[in-house]
């Protein structure tokens, strides 16, 4: 085979990118055609387009106790920075805050922002310089999974490939949202009643529960691990309690099912100081042989591992896992306002991403602050719960295609939509949710009107499929037959407005989940029970679903009011968005643009120090040395 020249090259490159474009166009033709007639036969049914701004008022009044409350939008900002042997690491978090106003008499919310937000509002952030032979000790994305001990030899270790891969300034600017959340949420004089995020609170809590799921990685990469909270030391079985402390008596959470079927039995056990084994089915309501064989198990295990005391028969929790919660609160706490809070000079180490432990300073890795940043969310549901704060997620640009892969299949299997529709024709639709929700409206101008919602189902279909012999009633895991936990957020796709003058000119499709209430959500008419088979047991799922568009839905139709409030109309970039995380990804630019000039300044003051030339000869990469020269030839030719 002869070497070919460049031109020839180009013209190969060109016409590969053309025919592959094309057959993707063709591809999206043919899907976009399979969307005629899916409104009616499928859709109607599901999308809500009236929404009640007098209802919306009574469940205003209702739901937080007042007609009038305060509101937050957070996002936040990343940025890292090569500098010499360093990489600088910036992450924070911003919050946009106002006041809602509900009215009687079916007129429409009133929002009014808090001015001088830049000087007075609300935000976090946190920088972390740190050489780049240690970064992989501290970023799990090069941690070895055959050597934790190790970095990851298989993975290319060149400065560029670790700079480029690094994780560690979107770890600290998660954690500074989050954190900031719980901050907001827990501040006695502002009492804010919504917070509004710009993630997806389900698929994040999901992600969090994977990023700390590798335990041959805790003894070796964390380092709160040992660390001292009160006189005692955060172990492993901590970490795993803390993992899950979603607990709500009123939604029957955590679940004794599946992977929950152990901390259920350590809550119960904590609950009511002692338990027999018999009380113990009876609170978790098991009765089956092969369930109760499970029990008998996870008991066994956890007296082994002497997370549980059993004496004449009675179980009783190890007091050191009594207090597990608050001390995982209280190294949360400290931790997050050592990183966002305390001046450099009180934080007793060298960098605010080292603690002192054992009287030595560690590092904390992406691994400790994927941690941090899991108890903070459940801390902040704990909250929002106890409050009645409405936590409320929104997500811009999502690839999600649950409702199209798993919510309507199991309907389908189920007898529970009232239009079928066949498998191969399903199959034929656009591959995401919003894409296929946003072409059904553009298609349907005259029948779908802005601002709709799609119907709330619980975030646990995502990981469920239909039965594998198709038998109605069941259900299994979509990823080695686990579910995650149901009856915690619900979920939906919004669609908030379209131009006065171009019906067709319609905004995007969001994303939008948001907490389960158990007083609004958890009504008989709105849950619906499946069997799922999970270690040789046939366990209940309860998830909670609104059937279709005429089963009334309180609180979505506050959140939909409340959404269409805070929707812009004449900021063009922010068109059908929501205006509080508009804003708030306004201050967190600025202040990304402040803090990369802050480094730009520092960086020239050193490249221009005639003290330090020498050094800076000998410390710079090949690469920056290179690009120096260049820019220098560029401008003197």
């Amino acid at each position: 085979m002869s070497l070919t020249f460049l031109n020839e090259t180009l013209k190969r490159t060109s016409n590969v990118l053309k025919i592959g474009a094309s057959m993707q166009v063709l591809d999206y033709e043919k899907r976009f055609s399979s969307l005629k007639g899916f409104y009616d036969r499928l859709l109607s049914n599901f999308l809500i387009m009236d929404f009640d701004s007098g209802k919306a008022f009574e469940t205003a009044e209702e739901f937080f106790g007042s007609r009038s409350v305060r509101f937050a939008g957070i996002d936040g900002t990343m940025y890292s920075h090569p500098l010499f042997d360093l990489v600088i690491f910036f992450g924070g978090a911003y919050a946009s805050t106002g006041t809602i106003t509900f009215k009687e008499n079916g007129k429409h919310p009133i929002v009014k922002y808090d001015e001088k937000i830049i000087q007075r509002g609300a935000g976090i952030s946190s920088v972390v310089p740190i050489y780049v032979n240690e970064i992989p000790e501290v970023d799990q994305t090069f941690f070895e999974e055959e050597q934790p001990e190790e970095a990851n030899l298989s993975k290319p270790l060149k400065d560029e490939a670790i700079i480029g891969n690094a994780t560690i300034a979107n770890w600290i600017m998660t954690f500074a949202e989050f954190y900031l959340a719980y901050k907001l949420a827990t501040d006695p004089k502002e009492n804010f009643r919504i917070i509004l995020m710009d993630r997806s609170l389900s698929i994040e809590r999901a992600s969090l529960l994977y990023d700390t799921s590798k335990r041959e990685f805790w003894k070796a990469k964390s380092s709160i691990l040992g660390y001292e909270i009160d006189g005692e030391t955060i172990d492993e079985w901590d970490l795993t309690i803390a993992r899950h402390h979603i607990f709500n008596n009123a939604l029957g959470l955590l679940p004794p099912r599946g992977d929950y079927l152990r901390y259920a039995i350590i809550q119960k056990i904590k609950e009511r100081k002692a338990l027999t084994k018999k009380q113990l089915l009876k609170e978790l309501d098991i009765k089956d042989e092969k369930r109760v064989r499970r029990v008998d198990n996870y008991l066994k295990s956890l007296v082994k591992d002497k997370v549980v005391k059993e004496k004449n028969e009675v179980y009783t929790l190890n007091r050191k896992y009594e207090t597990t919660w608050n001390r995982i609160k209280k190294l949360v706490q400290t931790l997050g306002n050592r990183f966002f809070f305390e001046k450099t000079e009180k934080i007793g180490t060298a960098n605010l991403m080292k603690i002192v432990k054992k009287g030595k300073e560690q590092w904390l890795t992406t691994l400790d602050i994927a941690f941090l940043t899991l108890f903070t969310l459940n801390m902040l549901i704990e909250e929002c719960w106890k409050k009645r704060i409405l936590l409320i997620g929104i997500t811009k640009d999502t690839a999600a295609r649950d409702f199209k892969r798993q919510l309507i299949p199991i309907m389908h299997n189920e007898g529970l939509l009232e239009k079928k529709i066949s498998p191969e024709e399903f199959e034929m639709l656009p591959n995401t949710d919003r894409m296929i929700l946003q072409s059904v409206s553009i298609f349907n101008p005259d029948k779908i009107r802005p601002p709709w919602s799609l119907i709330e189902y619980d975030s646990a279909f995502r990981t469920m499929v239909p039965d594998k012999d198709n038998r109605i009633g069941y259900v299994s895991g979509a990823i080695k037959n686990r579910i995650s936990i149901e009856k915690t957020f619900l979920k939906t796709y919004v669609q908030l407005s379209q131009a006065k003058t171009d019906p067709l000119l319609r905004s995007n499709v969001l994303l939008v989940d948001r907490l389960v209430y158990p007083e609004f959500d958890y009504k008989p008419e709105n849950i619906v029970e499946f069997w799922n088979e999970f270690g040789g047991a046939k366990e209940p799922i309860e998830v909670i679903l609104f059937l279709n568009k005429d089963v009334p839905n309180k609180v979505q139709n506050l959140t939909m009011n409340i959404l269409v409030a805070m929707a812009p109309s004449s900021i063009p970039e922010a068109f059908g968005h929501n205006k509080p995380l508009f804003i708030a990804d306004k201050v967190a630019k600025w202040n990304y643009s402040q803090f990369k000039r802050i480094v730009d300044t520092t960086a020239e003051w050193i490249f221009n120090n005639h003290k330090l030339r020498k050094f800076i000869f000998y410390m710079n990469t090949f690469r920056e040395r290179r690009a120096s020269i260049e820019a220098a030839r560029r401008e003197h030719p």
